[in-house]
């Protein structure tokens, strides 16, 4: 992303968890700036403008304080776990010609073969950049892989002027033979069998049968009244 997104920040005096919630209810997001070595500053910026800027991954952010314009990336993002929104950022000061290294996230795209399983084992890869020129993201293509193959991330297309820093041989992508049912139901017997669970034979119609008629011979022994013999 080349275009740096605006932010209006406020300086913070007042820290610690309490100070933070309080931030936090008034819709803005506590924050740090620091990095070549300038001294650390505390902020607030405001809630919205940072939950938009951020769904960028990797945004150039102007971060804008008592009229002083900084040049910044979010360097961590710290979310609720649950509801997901922002309780802290960390923001790194860049400087034009500067060349970051950052992770970026890896999209998959297409069909792979018939009878395919697409595995992506790296969902981001670590790249080098000039910091106007971060891509959003690195589109993989699987369109028509048989099963068998593999895309390490050497082998992904970067835009230009962009370096891998991953290891080149990670692999990314794995395109394996899809597995049929009667592969899987094999399988699971195989395991019950080796952890020693027995499984129980299904019951035949015949055994059935067999089952209701001996049920049915010793409801009526036990029903029934025994003969009375007659002497004459």
């Amino acid at each position: 992303m080349s275009d740096a997104i605006t932010i209006n920040a406020e300086k913070r005096t007042e820290f610690g968890k309490g100070a933070a919630r309080r931030l936090r209810r008034t819709d803005k997001v506590p924050a740090v700036l620091y990095g070549h070595g300038t001294d650390p500053v505390h902020l607030s910026l405001p809630g919205h403008d940072t939950m938009m800027a951020l769904k960028h991954a990797n945004a150039v952010l102007n971060i804008v304080v008592d009229g002083q314009e900084h040049l910044a990336l979010a360097k961590d993002v710290q979310r609720e776990t649950i509801r997901r929104f922002i309780e802290h950022v960390d923001l790194v000061i860049v400087r034009k010609g500067e060349k970051v290294t950052v992770d970026v996230p890896v999209h998959v795209e297409g069909e792979a073969a018939p009878e395919t399983v697409v595995t992506v084992d790296h969902n981001e890869l670590t790249v080098e950049a000039d910091f106007t020129q971060i891509p959003e993201q690195l589109t993989v293509s699987v369109e028509g892989l048989e099963a068998g193959t593999q895309i390490h991330a050497g082998e992904v297309t970067l835009p230009q002027g962009v370096t891998l820093a991953s290891d080149a041989e990670l692999l990314v992508v794995n395109v394996t033979q899809a597995i049929s049912e009667e592969a899987l139901e094999a399988e699971l017997a195989e395991a019950e069998a080796e952890a020693g669970i027995e499984q129980e034979e299904p019951e035949t119609e015949e055994a059935a049968d067999g089952g209701a008629a001996e049920a049915a011979e010793t409801e009526t022994a036990e029903g029934e009244p025994a003969e009375e013999t007659q002497e004459g």
